[in-house]
């Protein structure tokens, strides 16, 4: 028997498959669809880790084992190439961003080739390729002519350090994702879409989801949808551009108790009222202060509440026609609702903590609770004219329709889709003097990204492409004149929003025009069957995509209304020392080192036997020699096989079908860990055998080959075949081989547990008892045997009387 030599198998196997085209995509097939994805890569400059490829093994195993059992198999790769990410790369190693895109996808295609997976590689995308980016510029285009893309000056996110505009999504409690740096509030022209018009669709697509409860959970939370009621408290003062401020509440019936009202630092309410504002220098200090602190800092329960009074402004309450102060304060987010709420501290423990710090009004409006607390729960209302003795359940519609209107509010806010950035797709929009905005017309996509020497952001709200006067000056497409390219470019989300398309396109006429010519292969391909990748994606990638497909069944490009069915999150493998994994800790292992030594199956099978696939967990080398010694132990069991077949009976023939069952489930419900245990279980019994059977070893091969594809695909040749192991079909399994025809009784005497038998299933209850007098003789010594209980299969009791 030759060696198992790892980096001589896994090479020829590599090779072989390719020669074959072994993995390309069975496009007309009549077999049933799966369609395998992968959250795709972007392409940094460190290269993979060996953390990295947990997911990309999962959907390998995953995929093939759906070959193996009969259907037509999608399992594509690719690269998201554009963004923040790549660009900070580049500049930091002063090298051009497309220079660093293609020498990083080349090396993690270096890395990911030798580790096995069966990607059809001939559908291979590239976010930065203008052949791809011409249908992102597309889709955006249709948003933009159904209204969804509007151009904005509202202040937004912006990050000192990146130079650009950021959508809520980028942020982490106020930082920038990307950075860490704290982010400011800034007016920038940009170009907005509106995905809250789709926020009802998005939160009743997730009933229909097979994905993990968090995720959904985490996306109802970034929508946030509220129910309440807004009303207008009128200004008392004269001011030209306001009337009034709008409030939203989702308690109507707490109004009469609103002592003042408060106002979010970025609010336009405070810049129309600036010059009514008897001390705006003051206010205005204050404005720049809160710009500097986190939405954590400002919001988290305990934290101190600061605010400024606006001086010379008074509203009245509409509820009772009092006046009321109103206040800017920090507690207060721009991002929800108007901007302004009114402020009940009998009700709410913000606002108490707030009015009591600066000595305002406290009114109860809810009976109940104790005195120097908020009261917080419903209850009768009390001090609220008419509606007192009212339950707030029966007041709310009542105090609604009399003073207001129902409302329904987002916490999601309308995606920034501008970054003054150079690295990401143009914004394919003219800006005309004489027409206004203009879409470029569509014969005249993709508008390519120019080359440049210079990239670096500008820091002045305008993007590097603002600069390159040949590029941007251009003919109007409607009538002749002058005109100017949108300069902002998209963020690095917008290519990932439709990429799952993109492979399906790839198999038909490679990305040309009209979308109409592939509506017959969406129909087949999509939804995509199941999608693998970080949980950190939740209310960024996975809503951003699920927008955008809802947008594209709007309009009839696709027939289904989500892109992924289901979904799997993958744990992180962290470094030995419990940290991420980072150049920064020096604490990165390099999966080509551990495929050197140990080679790719050892990691294949170590990574997915590390513990259950969503948990996180520590890297160890030194754990890798289980996984290694699995395999050396499938290698050696070829020695024991003989040509004939003998006789498939007992307990080997039981505990095989029990694996066929057992591994073909896990496999499917991502639960890998155990399968590995249930096939180390089956490999050991084979091992203590003098022979094992030529059809019980192919199976054994069948049920390994996902986890350890390379190894295999040897040992099936050596057994003669000259297809590759990935061509068979998964193994069956026959109930009725599941349970023993062996059982073990517990044997009692006086309801204590005093040993065991094994019979056949089908013994004679007096068999039984005979058999267990045997065992138990010494117990029944001490008594005369009164009454026997038998329960069939399972135990059998001696109950005693005393001897005299």
């Amino acid at each position: 028997m030759k060696q198992y030599d790892h980096k001589k198998i896994e090479k020829k196997w590599q090779k072989e498959w390719a020669k074959q085209e072994l993995f390309k995509t069975e496009e007309n097939s009549p077999k049933p669809k799966c369609f395998v994805l992968d959250m795709f890569p972007y392409p940094s400059g460190e290269g993979l880790h060996v953390g990295h490829p947990k997911g990309y093994i999962a959907t390998d195993i995953y995929s093939r084992y759906k070959k193996m059992s009969g259907f037509a198999v999608l399992h594509p790769m690719g690269w998201d190439a554009f963004g923040l990410p790549a660009e900070n790369y580049a500049i930091k190693n002063k090298i051009h961003p497309r220079e660093a895109v293609e020498k990083n996808i080349k090396r993690f295609k270096e890395q990911l080739s030798i580790i096995g997976f069966n990607y059809d590689w001939e559908r291979e995308i590239n976010t930065t390729d203008p052949e791809y980016y011409k249908w992102t510029q597309w889709i955006f285009l249709q948003m933009y002519k159904k209204g969804l893309a509007y151009e904005s000056h509202e202040p937004i996110n912006w990050c000192p350090s990146c130079q650009t505009g950021l959508a809520n999504e980028d942020l982490e409690d106020g930082t920038c994702e990307r950075c860490g740096s704290v982010v400011e509030k800034r007016p920038i022209r940009q170009w907005v879409l509106r995905i809250t018009d789709y926020a009802d669709k998005l939160l009743q697509g997730l009933e229909k989801l097979d994905w993990p409860e968090s995720i959904k959970e985490s996306q109802r939370n970034w929508i946030g949808r509220s129910e309440g009621a807004e009303f207008e408290f009128k200004l008392t003062t004269k001011n030209l551009q306001l009337e009034a401020i709008r409030v939203f509440t989702t308690r109507p019936d707490t109004l009469f108790g609103v002592t003042y009202v408060v106002l979010s630092p970025e609010s336009n309410y405070v810049q129309s009222l600036k010059d009514n504002i008897l001390n705006w220098t003051e206010v205005e200090k204050y404005i720049e202060e809160v710009k500097h602190k986190t939405e954590i800092e400002r919001t988290t329960e305990g934290k101190e509440k600061t605010g400024v009074e606006l001086q010379g402004i008074k509203v009245t309450n509409p509820a009772h026609g009092e006046d009321v102060s109103v206040w800017v304060a920090d507690y207060v987010l721009g991002g929800y609702g108007t901007g302004a709420v009114m402020a009940v501290p009998a009700h709410d423990e913000r606002d108490f903590t707030f009015a009591k710090k600066y000595n305002l009004e406290i009114k109860q409006v809810i009976s109940g609770g104790v005195e120097n607390e908020p009261y917080l729960e419903n209850g009768n209302l009390i001090h609220s004219g008419e509606f007192n003795g009212l339950h707030s359940d029966k007041a709310i519609e009542k105090i609604i329709n009399t003073f207001g209107k129902k409302k329904v509010t987002y916490k999601l806010r309308d995606w920034v889709f501008s970054r003054q950035r150079y690295w990401g797709e143009p914004i394919p929009l003219i800006h005309c003097e004489k027409c206004g905005v203009i879409a470029v017309p569509e014969k005249d996509l993709p508008v390519k990204l120019p080359d440049v020497k210079k990239y670096e952001p500008t820091g002045t709200g305008e993007s590097p492409l603002a600069g390159i006067d040949e590029w941007v000056n251009v003919d109007c497409p409607e009538c002749g004149g002058k005109g100017k390219r949108e300069t902002n470019t998209m963020p690095q989300w917008a290519g990932s929003c439709w990429y799952y398309l993109a492979y399906i396109m790839r198999g038909n006429t490679n990305f040309k025009f009209p979308i109409s010519q592939y509506k017959d292969v969406f129909k087949k391909w999509l939804p995509v069957d199941m999608y693998v990748g970080g949980a950190e994606h939740a209310t960024r990638h996975l809503i951003y995509a699920r927008f955008w497909h809802k947008f594209l069944f709007d309009i009839g490009v696709v027939s289904t209304e989500e892109p992924f069915k289901r979904l799997q999150h993958v744990g992180l493998i962290q470094a030995s020392d419990g940290r991420k994994m980072s150049k920064r800790y020096g604490n990165v292992i390099n999966p080509d080192d551990i495929i050197e030594t140990w080679g790719a199956d050892t990691m294949r099978v170590y990574e997915m036997f590390m513990g259950p696939f969503a948990n996180s967990i520590s890297w160890n080398t030194d754990s890798m020699i289980g996984s290694r010694r699995f395999l050396e132990k499938v290698w050696r069991l070829q020695e024991k096989v003989k040509d004939q077949t003998e006789k498939e009976t007992g307990d080997l023939e039981i505990l095989l079908h029990k694996t066929v069952k057992k591994v073909g489930e896990d496999i499917e419900s991502f639960s890998f860990n155990t399968a590995i245990s249930s096939l180390m279980i089956l490999v050991n019994e084979m091992e203590k055998q003098e022979e094992v059977s030529i059809s019980y070893f192919e199976i054994l091969l069948k049920l390994v080959t996902p986890f350890a594809p390379h190894m295999t695909d040897e040992l099936w040749s050596v057994l003669g075949s000259k297809e590759s192991i990935y061509l068979e079909n998964w193994p069956s399994f026959n109930t009725e081989k599941l349970v023993s025809n062996e059982v073990v009784v517990a044997i009692q005497v006086n309801g204590k547990t005093r040993g065991s038998i094994t019979v056949e299933r089908e013994s004679t209850e007096d068999f039984v008892q005979n058999k267990a007098k045997l065992e138990v003789e010494k117990w029944l010594s001490e008594g005369n045997v009164r009454r026997v209980v038998y329960v069939k299969g399972r135990l059998i009791n001696f109950v005693l009387e005393q001897k005299s």
